[in-house]
């Protein structure tokens, strides 16, 4: 495991002005476009590389350079191929974090790398609450950012959830908080820089993932393990209460949200599907007597668990979880637990995420592209408490999908049945379709793009008496080769939908 450096390389920010800076993957994603911006605003002069070629990047380049506020003569770039003389004559090359940097030729004769995230953390001076793990990111740091600024807080939202923290890093103060969405990718980019000691840090489900990049549990779960490592007992650590899914937990035995808490010098709070035992503090969820949900917290000095959230408008168990985590955050900020509830009641949830966008004859459409891993699309179609239209499948990222095959198969006790199975074609699909076929679930397709699939969908709805139903795409897969990315997937679904089902 790479270790970088202590420190960062710019002690200052007009440090910055007239050194020679390599961005390595520009993009579409805004997070190379970012990188530019900000070292073209502190005086750079700014190399943007990509393999992508210029036909690719058009947006990003017409995006820069249409910008009357940058001084564009001091940006070049090398595009659909990367020059390794870029690299060593650079004073600075700004990483993208999913390039690995073991055997990397280019980053090897790079003289100094950082990452925008290393940057931002190096030079900001506001709280951060930052969040990692394999189920719920997106969905957790997104209430945390909602809450806080409904509660009155001026607060940041960025990372892994595709805005780059250098877009506001000037705007933070000590009063600002900064939630961080942090992949085990930009965790690994931080290891050794000692710049990411957050206030508050949370790990959501441990499920595998990126098994394609890491081919075994424990070290891409030591990546996520650096959120904590910078802590102090000033700090505070939340971490699973649950038992992990079977073979999936560490090597030693134990569950991984035991393993963190006895690692973390933090102060530790778990979160929990039922009360937690005595002396353990944190939030869990439970019934009140007319049998309404609410998630109740407990923490040191309380004498009794205080309720910080109830029902929400957001679909599906497993945002409950994200949304408590969320409602913790607020009150460890000394929001009142009265507030904790109305905010977190008004959440609408999030984009890709379970979210709501068209109705047509009475079935409501739920674009769950993010769901990038088997469990996310088996939780998915476990939302509704009623049987759904399901879409689901994509590219292989070398994860075991039993969890969506356990799902659709039957064999989980007290799975509500998907209503149809719509299969998207791809390399994680071929790995489902033994199963299905080995205990005769019904499905259609595979289909070789969204028009097909959704054209499908539509004949079977137009045909059918029934006024009202749900229809989920929740892929459970990656989407590379058919997509840029889950949100260009997602944004092609929703728009394929509004399209066709007017």
């Amino acid at each position: 495991m790479h270790t970088y450096k202590s420190g960062c390389i710019f002690n200052t920010l007009s440090d910055i002005k007239d050194r020679h800076i390599v961005v390595m993957g520009l993009g579409l994603n805004g997070g190379g476009e970012a990188c530019v911006r900000f070292f073209l605003k502190h005086g750079a002069y700014v190399l943007a590389t990509d393999m992508k070629t210029a036909e690719q990047l058009k947006p990003t380049i017409d995006r820069l350079a249409s910008d009357p506020e940058l001084n564009t003569s001091r940006l070049t770039y090398r595009l659909g191929e990367h020059c390794i003389e870029d690299f060593k004559n650079a004073d600075c090359v700004i990483k993208n974090p999913g390039v690995k940097i073991e055997g990397n030729k280019y980053l090897s004769a790079a003289k100094n790398i950082e990452t925008d995230i290393s940057i931002f953390l190096h030079f900001t001076k506001a709280p951060v609450i930052a969040v990692t793990g394999s189920k719920g990111k997106s969905s957790t740091v997104s209430a945390i950012h909602y809450g806080l600024n409904s509660a009155g807080y001026t607060a940041f939202l960025g990372g892994n959830i595709t805005v780059s923290p250098l877009t506001f890093l000037e705007k933070t103060t000590e009063k600002t908080p900064v939630v961080l969405e942090l992949s085990s990718w930009q965790l690994a980019d931080l290891r050794g820089r000692g710049s990411l000691k957050p206030k508050i840090s949370i790990i959501t489900k441990i499920v595998p993932d990126h098994q394609n990049w890491y081919h075994a549990m424990e070290p891409y779960v030591a990546d996520k393990r650096l959120i904590y490592a910078g802590q102090s007992t000033s700090d505070y650590s939340i971490f699973d209460m649950e038992g992990d899914e079977p073979g999936t937990g560490p090597e030693q035995g134990g569950t991984w949200g035991d393993l963190f808490a006895g690692e973390s010098k933090a102060r530790v709070l778990r979160y929990a599907l039922s009360p937690l035992p005595a002396g353990t503090y944190g939030v869990f969820q439970t019934r009140e007597a007319d049998g309404s949900f609410a998630g109740k917290a407990i923490l040191p000095g309380m004498n009794e668990p205080e309720t910080i959230m109830k029902e929400l408008i957001v679909p599906g168990e497993h945002m409950k979880i994200n949304a408590l985590n969320a409602a913790l955050v607020l009150r460890l900020m000394d929001v009142p637990a009265e507030k904790c509830v109305q905010i977190m009641s008004k959440w609408p949830g999030i984009d890709h995420r379970l979210q709501f966008f068209h109705e047509y004859k009475g079935v409501r459409f739920y674009n769950d592209s993010c769901a990038t891993v088997p469990e996310a699309a088996a939780a998915a179609s476990q939302s509704f408490a009623k049987p759904v239209y399901l879409m689901t499948g994509g590219t292989d990222k070398g994860l075991e999908l039993d969890p969506l095959i356990n799902t659709l198969t039957g064999n989980i006790q007290g799975a509500v049945p998907v209503k149809s199975l719509y299969l998207l074609n791809g390399t994680a699909t071929d790995k489902l379709l033994p199963a299905l076929n080995q205990t005769g679930t019904e499905y259609k397709g595979p289909f070789n793009s969204l028009e097909e699939m959704l054209s499908a969908l539509k004949n079977e709805i137009d045909s059918s008496s029934e006024k009202d139903g749900i229809a989920v795409f929740s892929p459970g897969a990656t989407s590379f080769g058919m997509f840029a990315n889950e949100f260009d997937r997602g944004n092609k679904y929703m728009d394929g939908v509004r399209k066709l089902f007017s």
